[in-house]
């Protein structure tokens, strides 16, 4: 596994093998930010009603918007097994009949990366530019992260370490899937969430979540969240971790930062294979003993 720390806003591990890595669902949280700096920027509503549907942006990006996933689809799991030329957008939507909503807006939770596909589809109407330039704009250079890039094609991760999967076309991440440094996504999120990238108000509507039940076995959540573009909650050791975990064809990635008094710190490790319980409990362990928390006092 690759680790790296950020500890009270400055890298705390020694070199790092620099490697672009697939981001997974961290890049949700990048798509998150782009929206949120529309909002910030009076662009958009955070309750304003979606041009997709009757849900709104706040609900998109909390997975509170009633939509289905094409995670759910067995062809699509069967098909990116087999190395197939990803689907259209507009038929991965047609097969998925989304449609349709599976619950009233607001009212319910479900993950969709569907939901992330609309926000994708709002930043780019709402700047005019395609959402690679979008996010470079609007999050990656003002947070001062240089090396990440949108993959579009099986060429653009050819450099590109994705672990144990021999293929893998972008393409099947219909939201898209960023690449870059483990340093410089800890960077983001690390600047994102202690810097003025969003005023006060708004960086608060972004880690208020919905709490979605008790533990969930071999994962470290005692009280597993979803805020928006984040996944929120307390772990056994005392600690709140505020990030996102990403899941993909041969490794997984895990984001996430925290804080105990007035040390604050972020963890970012990726691993080839693996499940997401063990990264995250590795993560946990690395922040538990960077911000100095005594676990059997918690």
């Amino acid at each position: 596994m690759q680790v790296f720390l950020i500890s009270n806003g400055s890298p705390h591990t020694p070199e790092q093998p620099d490697a672009d890595l697939p981001w997974w669902s961290f890049t949700k949280t990048v798509l998150a930010a782009a929206a949120l700096s529309l909002v910030r920027d009076g662009l958009v509503g955070l309750d304003d009603e979606m041009a997709e549907g009757p849900f709104t942006l706040r609900q998109l990006l909390g997975h509170e918007a009633g939509l289905a996933d094409y995670g759910e689809l067995a062809d699509y799991h069967a098909a990116v097994s087999r190395n197939e030329t990803p689907w259209p957008a507009e038929e991965m939507l047609q097969r998925l009949d989304a449609t349709r909503l599976r619950y009233a807006p607001g009212v319910g939770w479900r993950y969709s990366n569907v939901g992330y596909l609309y926000a994708a589809r709002l930043i780019e109407r709402l700047t005019g530019l395609a959402l690679e330039q979008a996010l470079l704009q609007r999050v990656l250079a003002p947070l001062g992260v240089a090396r990440v890039r949108l993959a579009r094609t099986p060429a653009d991760l050819a450099q590109v370490c994705m672990g144990t999967a021999a293929s893998y076309h972008p393409a099947w991440v219909y939201h898209g899937l960023l690449v870059g440094p483990l340093a410089e996504a800890a960077l983001l999120l690390d600047r994102l969430l202690t810097g003025d990238f969003l005023p006060p108000a708004l960086l608060q509507a972004m880690q208020t979540a919905h709490i979605l039940g008790g533990p969930i076995a071999g994962r470290p959540w005692t009280a597993p969240g979803y805020a928006l573009g984040l996944m929120q909650g307390p772990v056994a050791q005392g600690l709140t971790l505020s990030g996102h975990t990403g899941v993909g064809p041969g490794s997984v990635l895990a984001v996430y930062h925290s804080a105990h008094g007035k040390h604050a710190a972020t963890c970012a490790v990726f691993s080839a294979g693996g499940e997401e319980g063990a990264v995250e409990a590795l993560l946990v362990e690395q922040l538990v003993a960077e911000l100095g928390v005594n676990p059997s006092a918690s």
